[in-house]
């Protein structure tokens, strides 16, 4: 029988570690700062779950090889945190001690260090993983299973949003406020830039859990997610509080971190305090949702959403099941020896199988990434690939040509257009398309004989309809595929969320074809009624980055 010592058994994430492995067989030794609040934690335990618990005391900070092998266990759990700023030293007495060492580090520095052990470890022929938690172990082990497969990368993003009333311990608040309003490194744009910790007020989909704000929060898989997937644009981790006053506090306060340059982690006590005062309202359904983007196997523009809902009270369980997921396949002998993240180590069928018994609820959607695929369906596959090719690649894409152009057909139009940015009468202009496409919607930047206009295409529903955006207004458009065209229809449009008359609304004349070099070509005559042409503008445009 395998035992494990865990330390930080009377934190709320270690005592649900103690919790299942007791439930799954092995032998539970508790460990504490001190002897008298190990045997109370062990007491507390040993009444809730109606079995005995051995203790001792140990202290993280001066922790000893003979100590940790005085206690007769064959694994350390470190579940007590924080590890921000910390050293790894009970990894390193575990490893000295010839025992296996697993924890629930979250701190970026901490876990993404852990290496420097791997020699010590394999040379002792134990196991020591660091972050086996929803962050990295549980994000990571989702985004292999999403990405499968997949030829290309885009983006990857995960976000967790834990309920209203889950139990918050000191060194998580501290931990949290250690790095925010701070800078924070961040691959995003392709390349490395920095950005406040708990900066951006992100609105994410969480399914059963509903719409909930988040914010940059800085984790390990910052690095992990890049170095393990090559994303060619973004890599991010966002985190958010319930209720959404709560959340936007903690903006505030991040705001002002940046405005003052203070430390706020002395206030680590009274915002928790703070935080119990917001505990009331809000759900207290707890949440993760993981994110990519990129190209399938077919080179399909394809995006993919995990996500996690935890039942009200359940949540806080969530963080310690990687930990006994992986303890498990240690025990079985399932890990090679050395010291790394836990990462790529376990699947996600490893850790959903421990969910599972708590009620935890898991869903996965793969869909079309292209807007325009997912509106038009089957058919868009039976369009010409270079049509196809400039609506679904991922990301940003550039794509350069020549056009020629009529302007507006009178004074009265001309104004119109200008408001717009249309381009006037040219022969044989340049062109550029700048397309930002992440799924949700595609940014075309145009500059057409040295006039730029811009807009937002989104909401692709059935039946080929999405919606495009210039400036304030709106149009609702039907595309339809027809004899190797793509043909656009305008069938509405708004002010803002403000519906205009039908008959007013502009007409086009918009579609999309081959040529016989195998170029995608537009044809768009834009007119209003009572005014006339806006602007017609005919040409190529071939792909350059």
């Amino acid at each position: 029988m395998t035992t494990v010592l865990v330390i930080g058994a009377g934190g709320v994430f270690g005592s649900r570690l103690a919790e299942g492995l007791l439930r799954d067989g092995f032998t539970v030794i508790v460990a504490g700062r001190d002897r008298d609040r190990a045997e109370a934690v062990a007491a507390r335990l040993a009444a809730g779950l109606g079995a005995a618990f051995s203790s001792v005391a140990l202290d993280t900070q001066t922790v000893t090889p003979d100590a940790l092998i005085a206690t007769g266990a064959t694994i350390v759990a470190d579940m007590a945190g924080p590890f921000q700023g910390a050293e790894p030293t009970t990894a390193r007495a575990a490893i000295a001690a010839g025992l296996h060492y697993v924890d629930l580090a979250d701190a970026r520095d901490f876990v993404c260090g852990f290496a420097t052990l791997d020699a010590a470890a394999r040379a002792a022929g134990v196991v020591a993983l660091s972050g086996c938690s929803s962050t990295p172990a549980l994000s990571n082990a989702v985004l292999d299973h999403l990405t499968n497969g997949w030829t290309e990368i885009v983006s990857v993003e995960a976000a967790i949003s834990p309920g209203a009333r889950a139990p918050r311990g000191l060194s998580v608040m501290q931990a949290i406020l250690s790095w925010l309003g701070r800078p924070v490194r961040v691959f995003e744009g392709g390349r490395w830039t920095e950005r406040p910790g708990w900066s951006g007020l992100y609105l994410r989909d969480f399914d059963a859990a509903g719409r909930r704000r988040v914010s940059l929060c800085e984790t390990p898989d910052l690095d992990l997610f890049e170095s393990r997937f090559r994303p060619r644009e973004r890599a991010l981790f966002l985190a958010g509080l319930e209720p959404a006053p709560a959340h936007l506090q903690a903006w505030a306060l991040g705001l002002l971190v940046r405005m003052f340059r203070f430390d706020p982690v002395p206030l680590a006590r009274p915002l928790l305090a703070l935080s119990g005062l917001h505990s009331v309202t809000g759900s207290d359904q707890g949440a993760m949702r993981v994110a990519a983007y990129g190209r399938d196997g077919e080179g399909r523009a394809v995006r993919a959403v995990w996500r996690l809902t935890a039942p009200p009270g359940i949540g806080p369980v969530t963080p310690s099941l990687p930990a006994l997921a992986v303890i498990k396949a240690i025990a079985a002998g399932r890990v090679a020896p050395g010291a790394t993240a836990c990462v790529g180590l376990l699947s996600l069928e490893d850790i959903v199988a421990e969910m599972r018994r708590h009620g935890l609820v898991t869903e996965t959607k793969v869909e079309r990434g292209a807007i325009h695929a997912r509106a038009i369906g089957e058919a868009f596959d039976s369009l010409p690939a270079a049509i196809q090719d400039l609506h679904e690649t991922p990301g940003r894409s550039v794509w350069r040509g020549e056009a020629t152009t009529k302007g507006a057909s009178n004074a009265l139009a001309a104004i119109a257009a200008r408001i717009v940015g249309f381009p006037s009468t040219q022969a044989n202009c340049s062109v550029e398309v700048s397309i930002d496409a992440d799924g949700d919607r595609s940014i075309w930047r145009r500059r057409i004989g040295g006039h730029a206009f811009c807009s937002v295409l989104s909401r692709p529903r059935p039946g080929g309809r999405v919606s495009e955006r210039f400036g304030p207004l709106t149009m609702e458009l039907v595309l339809t595929p027809r004899d190797g065209w793509l043909i656009y229809e305008v069938t509405g449009w708004r002010v803002g969320p403000l519906p205009l008359p039908r008959a007013l609304a502009p007409r086009t004349k918009t579609h999309e074809e081959v040529d016989g070099q195998g170029r995608f070509v537009f044809d768009v005559e834009i007119a209003a009624p009572l005014i006339g042409r806006l602007v017609r503008y005919r040409g190529w445009l071939q792909r350059v980055s």
